[in-house]
């Protein structure tokens, strides 16, 4: 047994950490540059993002490695920094967490699609184990499989983390409510062929970010529930459904709305929460003091 699910097994509920893209841009990440390459050229202010979480009241912190695959590392000319990048990722958040906070290294889409032929199966499983070897490097507690939609990809994903690490790893898709009621993956998958492939896979950690609010992942958790009632359930829900406002993006969800549907999101099942999209360190303080004080 894993260090999260170690903690998870006497029924506590963890709290999770918020978005971090968007306060990278506010330190000054351009829309053309790599955010894993600061973890090399601006650690400083990656732990400055990974600590306001700790300090928020986090249990557990993700890294800055969502787009650390080679192959989205290629697309800046830095694919043979797969290992440094990640190891640097994990490293930072490490560095962060200290002994009392929990690291899940994070793993995102590669943007590349067997069916399609733009990479064979052989190449993907290559190319996660190197991301997953530096997360495992620089002290992950654990591996997040995270915003997946394509199973194929995710049990490529799955395969390769295990193959080269014991740690707990968890895998997450991000499903939208579709014209006819159903919560399914841009690619079409739904919930239950989901569970499904991640159970067979072996992964300790279901769930579901991205895509929704916190609304919308009660409802999910309730039918992952439905399902398989023993599971761990991870869900980074956005703060909100995004609106488009003055020319941006905005997510409308306030820390003290977030954090007031939490009840009904732990009473559905959830043992981990957190946020995606537009939340914030306010958004995972008040979280937290809400699950600690039930």
């Amino acid at each position: 047994m894993g260090k999260i699910l170690e903690k998870l097994k006497d029924g506590r509920v963890l709290v999770s950490d918020g978005a971090w893209g968007t306060f990278l841009h506010q330190k000054g990440l351009k829309a053309d540059e790599c955010p894993e390459s600061w973890n090399l050229h601006r650690p400083d202010d990656v732990l400055e993002i990974a600590r306001s979480y700790v300090i928020a009241g986090a249990d557990i912190i993700l890294t800055n490695s969502f787009g650390g695959s080679p192959f989205k590392l290629e697309g800046y000319g830095l694919r043979d920094q797969t290992f440094e990048i990640n190891r640097a990722a994990a490293e930072i958040s490490r560095k962060a967490a200290g002994d009392q906070v929990l690291v899940l290294g994070s793993i995102g889409p590669t943007g590349k699609m067997v069916f399609m032929g733009e990479v064979t199966e052989v190449e993907l499983l290559e190319g996660i184990k190197e991301q997953a070897r530096g997360l495992m490097a620089g002290g992950a507690d654990g591996i997040i499989i995270e915003t997946m939609s394509d199973l194929q990809e995710a049990q490529a994903a799955i395969a390769a983390s295990r193959s080269v690490t014991d740690l707990d790893i968890g895998c997450t898709f991000t499903f939208s409510l579709t014209a006819d009621n159903e919560y399914k993956t841009m690619m079409g998958t739904g919930i239950e062929e989901y569970l499904e492939m991640v159970k067979s896979a072996g992964v300790q950690i279901a769930g579901a970010n991205c895509g929704n609010g916190t609304a919308g992942m009660i409802e999910i958790v309730k039918q992952i529930r439905q399902i398989d009632p023993d599971i761990p359930v991870l869900v980074h829900a956005n703060a909100g459904l995004p609106l488009y406002r003055d020319g941006e993006t905005v997510f409308p969800e306030s820390a003290d709305e977030m954090a007031s549907q939490m009840k009904d999101l732990v009473a559905a099942g959830a043992n981990i929460v957190g946020g995606c999209c537009g939340t914030t360190p306010a958004h995972i303080s008040l979280i937290s003091q809400f699950i600690k004080s039930e």
